[in-house]
């Protein structure tokens, strides 16, 4: 079988590129038709070994699609499925092309492997498309080879894949839901204000009476939307949009990442989060051979706090100059206690990957427990809320009903 790199344009009329693996160009042109592709271009002369074949898949990387976090994770714990099995790693990445479940899977499949089939180590092949393999990734896979245990790697390789993605998606959870959770009850209050109140309203300023405190308080509000709200939804636009070119700024992005730190939930949900990511990178790469410095290079990579990535930064220079790892932990004074403790052991007993990987397990807990304490603390403080918001509406409109109903009675 062999690998044929195409042009063609799929059904809304974009034009996308690949390898594909088949037995002819024929072949390769009927199945592409069967992804629903309309093949322009096809030839075998891509993937042909030549003095300029090292350099041509670099430029077809930017074109090569992505794998999302739990196709890769799959990918990679099928990839070291096949090697335990005693397949060879081409015909491995043959069995993955065959039966990956897209088109686009098939296609960077297909890339790698020819790379691969080229003479090229699976690491180098992997280094060619960065978009899907980061530099943790490919370290491991190179450890592997290096080690001749390329299969136990890419496990602990899924492994950590899998945890992070799970990781991504709680804290995607822990934000996403509160936030929308808020706009919905602020989109009902303002509909609320600007459409139900008003018409009720309006009855009483006709009956010339004067009108209670909170129930002109609640005419005001509405009055207030109606006239200024598009220019208060600029405003807001306006700060939004400031906002988030100020964290494009490194040094703005920087403070604020700090400030994240030392806010009461998010700051310890923080902490956890990226203290979870750091040891259980450095416990994956520490049991896979990888020296401690590239290690803690590799893993700083993985922090989404520009702040602690930036301790780490000087926990890698104090591990250069000789200071042992816990000592340079401490001194930065950003992680918890508990992890310089458990380093500490772990380079005492010669058992840090297992050290660091409890470290990652008991920070994942943590994280977890701040999650589910605060989304179970914030849906009954905004039914509160919009329960207040409801009352104070009711109450303005029922008073002046009253007031009306004592004055007829008279």
């Amino acid at each position: 079988m062999a690998s044929f790199r195409y042009l063609a344009v799929n059904a809304q009329g974009k034009t996308t590129r690949g390898v594909i693996e088949s037995d002819s160009a024929r072949q390769a042109r009927q199945a592409l038709r069967e992804q629903g592709l309309f093949p322009r271009e096809v030839s075998a002369e891509a993937v042909a070994a030549d003095s300029g074949s090292a350099a041509r898949p670099a430029r077809w990387a930017m074109s090569a699609p992505r794998l999302g976090p739990e196709q890769k994770a799959l990918f990679t714990r099928q990839l070291a499925t096949l090697v335990h099995a005693g397949l060879p790693l081409e015909s491995a990445l043959e069995t993955l092309s065959r039966q990956a479940e897209t088109a686009k899977q098939r296609q960077l499949i297909a890339l790698v492997r020819a790379r691969v089939r080229e003479g090229h180590s699976l690491a180098d092949s992997l280094s060619a498309y960065p978009q899907t393999f980061d530099r943790l990734y490919v370290s491991l896979a190179a450890a592997g080879e290096k080690a001749g245990c390329l299969d136990q790697v890419m496990l602990r390789l899924a492994d950590y894949l899998e945890t992070s993605h799970q990781q991504r998606q709680k804290a995607r959870m822990a934000l996403v839901y509160p936030l929308m959770l808020t706009l919905v009850s602020i989109a009902i209050i303002i509909a609320l204000m600007t459409f139900v109140v008003p018409r009720i309203v309006s009855q009483f300023e006709h009956a010339g009476q004067t009108l209670p405190a909170i129930t002109r308080g609640l005419i005001w509000v509405s009055d207030s939307l109606r006239d200024w709200g598009v220019l208060l939804t600029g405003v807001v636009v306006l700060l939004a949009l400031l906002v988030i070119f100020l964290l494009r700024q490194e040094s703005w992005r920087l403070r604020w990442h700090r400030q994240i730190l030392n806010l009461p939930w998010l700051g310890r949900s923080a902490r956890a989060l990226n203290t979870a990511r750091l040891a259980r990178t450095l416990a994956i790469l520490n049991a896979s051979g990888i020296p401690l410095l590239e290690a803690l290079q590799v893993a700083r990579r993985t922090l989404t706090n520009d702040f602690l990535r930036c301790r780490t930064q000087q926990v890698v220079d104090q591990v250069r100059e000789g200071v042992s790892l816990h000592r340079a932990l401490d001194k930065v004074g950003v992680f918890p206690p508990m992890m310089v403790y458990m380093v500490a052991s772990g380079e005492a007993s010669g058992e840090l990957d297992q050290m660091l990987m409890r470290v990652a397990d008991l920070q994942d807990s943590e994280f977890q427990q701040k999650v589910d304490t605060g989304l179970s603390l914030f849906e009954p403080v905004m039914i509160l809320f919009m329960g207040g918001v409801v009352l104070t509406i009711v109450l303005a409109i029922l008073l002046p009903i009253m007031q009306l109903n004592d004055v007829l009675s008279l």
